[in-house]
């Protein structure tokens, strides 16, 4: 049976059986004697991003993974960046320092902090992400939609969508379905709203380009 630590765009955690291309925590939040969650959901503000792979390291999922047979950091899966992204999470300076540092440039230039540090966008990010700001997500027009860069997530009637290349990828625990336009995705539909926090929103414009995953490479839709 799936451990529940799969994370969908708008920050819950589900246990579904696909894994995705990435993993990552927001602290200690399981029980490793029975692998259930606790009540909490984070332990820490700072959500990060990590690669599956570093330095032929292993680790038993939601185990005892730290000295003494103590619970380690809770391992979260997600789809691929954008999804990470939008659940409010950001690159790991211990395993995947140079994508990190690369995140915290784009970010200093988005906010014009000269000398960014990632507490600070560890601290905007917990006040703006959906699941630890417990805030309704910030509402859209259909025309601000085409603005967004690569790598946002929106989510129409409740249904979270990727902008990519001018069109939207629907999103799913298994992959992305096939491009749709941005007209056609909101056909009318008054429900309209950001899931990627704004201060991620600013760092994909700043140039910081998401690693998606396989799926959502596909023709431009009509």
């Amino acid at each position: 049976m799936p451990l529940q630590n799969r994370v969908d765009p708008f920050g819950a955690i589900h246990a579904v059986p696909e894994r995705g291309l990435f993993t990552g925590n927001r602290g200690i939040i399981h029980d490793p004697e029975t692998k259930t969650l606790l009540k909490k959901r984070w332990a820490l503000p700072a959500w990060i991003i990590c690669v599956c792979e570093y330095q032929g390291r292993r680790r038993e999922p939601m185990g005892r993974n730290r000295p003494g047979g103590k619970a380690g950091w809770t391992e979260l899966f997600f789809l691929d960046e954008p999804t990470a992204l939008a659940a409010g999470h950001r690159p790991c300076f211990f395993c995947q320092r140079a994508r990190a540092s690369e995140f915290l440039g784009c970010f200093g230039e988005a906010v014009a902090i000269a000398q960014p540090r990632a507490p600070q966008v560890d601290a905007r990010l917990h006040k703006e992400r959906f699941a630890s700001s417990r805030k309704p997500l910030p509402p859209m027009q259909a025309e601000e939609i085409a603005r967004l860069p690569d790598g946002a997530m929106v989510a129409i009637g409740g249904v979270p969508f990727a902008v990519r290349g001018g069109v939207l990828l629907r999103w799913s625990f298994a992959g992305y379905g096939k491009p749709v336009g941005i007209e056609t995705a909101t056909g009318g539909s008054t429900s309209l709203a950001l899931i990627t926090p704004a201060t991620t929103v600013a760092v994909l414009a700043a140039g910081f380009a998401p690693i998606w995953h396989a799926s959502a490479r596909g023709d431009q839709a009509p």
